[in-house]
C-alpha cells in the first residue's frame, strides 16, 4: 500500500514537472523582450537580472512578476535606469501593470498599441522625447496612465481621440509633457475619469462643456504656456464631485460662478493669476470642506467676504478694501452695480480700484468728493444700464453713447435732480423712453429699436439728438481727453521742404480726422537754454501755442498740473493714474534711470509707457536725468529713437510719457525668452535690430541738432522693440552733448558695468567712441545670446568682451560661441555672423582710436539686411497725389484744394504762415520755369 502511494506521488510530480504552466518555463517571446530591455540599458546591472537564465518567471527575476508563464508586471520605479525601451515592447501582450517612473529612460516611446490587458502605466519623470501616433491604440483596459514630466515631442503633440476607447480610465496625468492645442473635448465622455492633471503644457482654448458630466475629483490645468487656457470657469460649478481645482496661471475671464456653492466636497480652489472679474461670491467662503482658496492677481472688485478658510489669499485685486468684511463706500457700491450690469469690462475692472471713485477711476469725474460725471462713451460696453445710478444724487452728466447697451432706460434716472445731460445715442436700447425735465439734454438717437425718440422727450429736449456741431458743445471735458500724438520737427534746410511737409500733414489731418497733435519745436536762438515752444492743433486745425521753460517748471515744485491744453482737451496726472491703474505693480514694465516705467492704456485704447520718479522728493541726479530726457528728446527725432509724447509735473510727481513698445526690451528676447515663453530671435531679425540701433546712434552722434549727443548708457535693456520687432533706443537720462573736435569730456561716471568703455571706466572721460564700445557689446550679445557680464559663468567667460577678444580669430571656437538658436550651418548666415563678429571686435577695441564711427557700422550692416524695393502705394498713402504730374502742377493743385486748411492753420501770422510760404514757393517755381 505504501509502495502504491509513493508511486502515485512520483507520477504527480512528473506530471507537474512536464506541465509548461506549472513548471514556469517563461514564454520565449517575453524573454526576448526582457533581454532587449537589458541590452538597451546603459546600466543593466541595476536590474540584478541573472545572466544566462532564460526563465524570469520560474526563477523570479527581480522587478518581474508573472501570471503563469507570461510577464504580467514590471516594477522598476526609481531604480536609476538609463536608456531606451525596445520598439517591440508591446509584444508583452499579457502586461497588466507597468511601473517605470522616476528613472532616466530616454529616446522614443515604443507603441503600446495592442496591450489590451494593460491597466496601469506609470511612465512619468523620465526623458522620453517622442511619442508615436499609435501609442494609445487598443488600450481598452487602461485605468491609470501617467506620462508627466517627459519632454515629449518638443514642438508639441495632441492627445489622440482613440484614447476615448479607454472607457475605464480613472486617472490621466499629463503634466509638463508638451501637450498643445485645445483641451480635448472627448475626455468629457470618459465617465470613470476622476483625476485629470494637465498642468504646465501649452494648451489653449476653453474648458469644454462636456467636462461638466465627468465625476472629476482632481482637475489640474494650471500654468499653461503660450496662449494659455481662456474663457470662463463656469463649467467647474457643475463638477459636483470636485475636491481640488488648480486653474491658476492662465487667462480665464468672466466672474466666479455664483453656483459654486454646489461643490460641497471642494477642498482646494486655486484660480489666482488669471483675468477674473466681478465680486467674490460670499457663498464660496461658506463651503465647509474648503481649506485653501487663492484669488490673487485677478481683477476682482468690491468687498472681501469674511471667512474661516485657513489658506485664503486675495492680494493684487482692485477690491475696495484690503480687510475682509469691511463694506465699500456707498458711491463705490453704486458704480460696482453699474459695472456688473455691463458685465465687468476688463478695462474698467482694472481701473476702478480702491474705495474712492474720485481717485483716478477711468471715466469718472468728481466735484469735490462726489461723483459728477460718468463718461464711458465708445467703450464697447455690453449689457444694460443699472437703475442704481439713480442713487448718485450728485450726478450731472452721463455719457454712454457709442456702446452696445440693450434693455430699457431705467425710469429711476429721471429722479436725478442734478442731471443736465444724458447721452445714450448709438446703442441698442428699447422703449419705453422715460420723460426727463426740460433742464436735461437727453439723446437717444441711433438706437434702432427706438424709432421716434422725439415723441417721448420732454419739451425743450432734442429727442433725436443734436447735430455734430451742437453735440460738441455739450460734451464734457472728460469725453475730449487729448490723445497725444507727438511730432518733433528737426531743423530742415529751406522753406520748400517745410512747406511741402506742412501741406502733407494738413492733408492727412483733413482725410483721417486725427486727434489733436502736440508739436514740440526745436530750440530757437531767441529762446532760453531750457525753453521749448509747444504747438497743439485740434482736428479742425485750430492752433494754440505756448513756450514752456522746462527747468523752472520742473524745479519750482509748484502745485497744479503742467499739462498740454487745447480748448477743453487736457492731459493730466489724474489721467495717467487712470491709464496705469494708479501705477499698479502689475503694470510695471521695468526700472531704470530715475524711476519706474509703467504700461498705460488711455480711454480710447491707445497704449503708452509712463516713466515715473520713484521717490517723493527729487534728488539732484534724478532731476538732472528728468531734465535731460525732456531737453534731448525735444531736440531730436528719429524713427529708431523712442518718442517722448509729453511730461507732467504735479506736486511731487515727475512723469515722462513715451510711445509704447509692445515687445519690450531686447534683453527679454536674448536672455529670458525661455522663461517668458517667447520665440528666440532669428538671425535676420537680429541683423535688423543691429542696423536700427546703429542708425539711431549715428543720428545722435552726427546728424542731430546742435553738436550731437553721447548716449552713455546704450545696452540691450535700453533697446526697445515694437510690434514688428523694429528697434528703438531709449533712456536718455545720461545723454551729454558731444565735446568740440576730438577732445573728450570729463564727467561723472555713469552707465552699466559690462558696457562701459575701458577709458571711460578708468578716467571718466567720454567721447562718441564710448557709445561705439557699448554698441559692440550689444553686437556680441546678439551673436552669442549671452549677457555682457554674468557672475554665474566660468571665470573665462564671465566678461563677454574679454572672452570674445580671445576667441574671435579662432573659427572653431567662434562656432561654439554663437548662439545655438542661430543656424550657422547655412553658409550665408555664417558669413554674415563672421562679419558682425569682426565689426564687434573693432567696436570693442581697447584703444578708442581703433574703434570706427557709427556711420561705418551702418555701412557694414546695411548690405546684410533685406534690401529696399519700391512697392505700389495705395490711394490712402498717396493722399490723392498724382506723382506723375510735373512738380509745379502738383503744388498748384495742392494749394487750390487745401487753401482753406492753410488759412486756418496760422491765421494770426500772415508772414510766417505755411500758406504764404507755399505761395512764395509757387512763385519761385514760376521764376525757375522762366515765367
Amino acid at each position: 500500500m505504501r509502495y502504491r502511494v509513493n508511486v502515485l506521488l512520483l507520477l504527480l510530480a512528473f506530471i507537474c514537472f512536464r506541465d509548461p504552466i506549472a513548471w514556469s518555463a517563461t514564454d520565449p517571446g517575453d524573454v526576448a523582450v526582457l533581454e532587449k530591455i537589458r541590452k538597451g540599458l546603459e546600466n543593466p546591472e541595476l536590474l540584478q537580472w541573472p545572466s544566462g537564465d532564460d526563465d524570469p518567471c520560474g526563477n523570479k527575476w527581480p522587478h518581474v512578476y508573472c501570471a503563469g508563464n507570461r510577464v504580467a508586471q514590471i516594477q522598476v520605479q526609481n531604480v536609476g535606469l538609463s536608456g531606451p525601451l525596445p520598439v517591440d515592447f508591446n509584444k508583452l501582450t499579457e502586461l497588466v501593470n507597468l511601473g517605470l517612473q522616476r528613472n532616466n529612460f530616454s529616446g522614443k516611446l515604443p507603441s503600446f498599441g495592442g496591450l489590451s490587458k494593460l491597466q496601469y502605466a506609470y511612465l512619468n519623470e523620465n526623458q522620453f522625447d517622442t511619442i508615436p501616433s499609435d501609442f494609445f491604440d487598443g488600450l481598452t483596459s487602461l485605468e491609470v496612465l501617467s506620462l508627466s514630466k517627459n519632454p515629449l515631442n518638443e514642438s508639441g503633440w495632441m492627445l489622440p481621440s482613440n484614447l476615448e476607447d479607454s472607457a475605464q480610465l480613472t486617472n490621466l496625468s499629463l503634466i509638463s509633457c508638451n501637450l498643445v492645442g485645445p483641451l480635448p473635448e472627448f475626455l468629457g465622455n470618459l465617465h470613470s475619469l476622476t483625476v485629470l492633471q494637465m498642468s504646465g503644457n501649452m494648451l489653449s482654448g476653453e474648458i469644454p462643456a462636456s467636462y461638466a458630466s465627468t465625476p472629476l475629483q482632481i482637475l489640474w490645468l494650471n500654468d499653461q504656456k503660450g496662449n494659455q487656457i481662456s474663457g470662463t470657469i463656469d463649467v467647474i460649478a457643475s463638477m459636483t464631485m470636485l475636491h481640488e481645482a488648480w486653474l491658476h496661471g492662465n487667462s480665464f475671464t468672466g466672474t466666479i460662478p455664483g453656483s459654486i456653492d454646489q461643490l460641497i466636497s471642494l477642498e482646494r480652489l486655486w484660480i489666482n493669476n488669471n483675468q477674473l472679474v466681478g465680486v467674490i461670491p460670499e457663498n464660496i467662503t461658506l463651503l465647509n470642506k474648503l481649506q485653501s482658496l487663492r484669488l490673487d492677481n485677478n481683477f476682482l472688485v468690491g468687498e472681501i467676504p469674511k471667512t474661516t478658510i485657513a489658506n485664503f489669499s486675495f492680494s493684487n485685486n482692485p477690491t475696495c478694501q484690503d480687510t475682509p468684511g469691511v463694506p465699500c463706500a456707498p458711491q463705490v457700491s453704486v458704480l460696482l452695480d453699474f459695472l456688473e450690469s455691463v458685465n465687468y469690462p476688463l478695462t474698467l475692472a482694472k481701473s476702478w480700484s480702491g474705495d474712492d471713485p474720485c481717485n483716478g477711476w477711468l471715466g469718472v469725474s468728481c466735484s469735490g468728493t462726489n461723483v459728477s460725471t460718468l463718461n464711458l462713451s465708445n467703450f464697447n460696453l455690453n449689457g444694460t444700464i443699472s437703475p442704481s445710478l439713480a442713487q448718485l444724487s450728485s450726478l450731472v452728466k452721463v455719457h454712454l453713447q457709442g456702446n452696445h447697451l440693450n434693455g430699457t432706460i431705467p425710469t429711476e434716472l429721471a429722479s436725478l435732480h442734478s442731471l443736465n445731460l444724458l447721452n445714450l445715442s448709438s446703442n441698442n436700447l428699447e422703449p419705453p423712453v422715460p420723460k426727463f425735465g426740460s433742464r436735461v439734454k437727453f439723446f437717444v438717437d441711433d438706437n434702432p429699436f427706438i424709432q421716434h425718440p422725439e415723441t417721448a422727450a420732454s419739451p425743450g429736449t432734442k429727442g433725436s439728438g443734436p447735430s455734430n456741431s451742437s453735440r460738441s458743445d455739450i460734451l464734457s471735458s472728460d469725453s475730449k481727453m487729448l490723445k497725444p500724438v507727438v511730432v518733433v520737427i528737426p531743423v530742415v534746410a529751406g522753406v520748400v521742404i517745410i512747406s511741402v511737409i506742412g501741406l502733407l500733414i494738413c492733408i492727412r489731418w483733413k482725410k483721417s480726422k486725427l486727434s489733436p497733435a502736440v508739436v514740440i519745436h526745436p530750440k530757437q536762438p531767441s529762446q532760453t537754454d531750457n525753453s521749448v515752444r509747444i504747438d497743439i492743433a485740434d482736428s479742425n486745425a485750430n492752433l494754440s501755442s505756448a513756450t514752456v521753460d522746462l527747468y523752472s517748471s520742473i524745479s519750482s515744485g509748484t502745485t497744479g498740473s503742467h499739462s498740454l491744453e487745447s480748448g477743453n482737451s487736457v492731459v493730466s496726472v489724474q489721467i495717467l493714474r487712470s491709464a496705469t491703474r494708479n501705477f499698479s505693480s502689475e503694470n510695471e514694465l521695468g526700472r531704470g534711470g530715475f524711476g519706474v516705467v509703467y504700461r498705460g492704456e488711455l480711454h480710447d485704447g491707445a497704449r503708452i509707457a509712463v516713466k515715473r520718479m520713484e521717490n517723493g522728493g527729487m534728488s539732484k541726479k534724478g532731476f538732472d536725468e528728468f531734465h535731460a530726457e525732456i531737453a534731448v528728446l525735444s531736440k531730436v527725432r528719429h524713427r529708431n529713437l523712442v518718442s517722448l509724447m509729453g511730461y507732467s509735473v504735479e506736486e511731487n510727481e515727475r512723469l515722462l510719457i513715451y510711445e509704447y513698445m509692445s515687445q519690450g526690451a531686447l534683453s527679454r528676447h536674448l536672455f529670458g525668452w525661455r522663461e517668458l515663453g517667447l520665440d528666440p530671435l532669428p538671425w535676420p531679425r537680429r541683423l535688423d535690430i543691429a542696423l536700427d540701433v546703429a542708425r539711431a546712434m549715428e543720428y545722435l552722434h552726427t546728424l542731430a541738432q546742435d553738436k550731437g549727443f553721447i548716449h552713455r548708457d546704450l545696452k540691450s535693456s535700453n533697446i526697445l522693440l515694437d510690434d514688428e520687432f523694429r528697434a528703438k533706443v531709449s533712456d536718455f537720462g545720461l545723454v551729454k552733448l558731444v565735446p568740440d573736435g576730438d577732445h573728450s569730456m570729463a564727467t561723472r561716471l555713469a552707465g552699466t558695468i559690462g558696457y562701459l568703455a575701458p577709458e571711460y571706466a578708468v578716467s571718466g572721460k567720454i567721447t562718441t567712441k564710448s557709445d561705439v564700445f557699448s554698441f559692440g557689446v550689444v553686437l556680441l550679445e546678439l551673436v552669442t545670446g549671452l549677457m555682457a557680464i554674468d557672475e554665474t559663468r566660468s571665470d573665462e567667460k564671465r566678461y563677454l568682451v574679454e572672452w570674445f577678444q580671445y576667441i574671435k580669430w579662432n573659427q572653431g571656437k567662434l562656432e561654439d560661441a554663437v548662439d545655438p538658436q542661430i543656424n550657422i550651418s547655412d553658409e550665408k548666415t555664417f558669413q554674415s555672423v563672421c562679419k558682425v563678429v569682426e565689426l564687434a571686435g573693432h567696436c570693442t577695441a581697447r584703444d578708442p582710436h581703433q574703434r570706427p564711427e557709427m556711420g561705418h557700422a551702418v555701412t557694414v550692416l546695411s548690405p546684410m539686411v533685406q534690401k529696399w524695393e519700391p512697392r505700389d502705394c495705395d490711394s490712402e498713402n498717396n493722399v490723392g497725389i498724382d506723382f506723375g504730374r510735373p512738380l509745379l502742377q502738383m503744388v498748384m493743385g495742392w494749394r487750390d484744394a487745401d487753401s482753406k486748411c492753410f488759412t486756418t492753420l496760422s491765421s494770426d501770422d500772415s508772414k510766417g504762415s505755411i500758406s504764404n510760404r507755399l505761395d512764395r514757393f509757387v512763385s519761385s517755381l514760376y521764376s525757375l520755369d522762366g515765367r
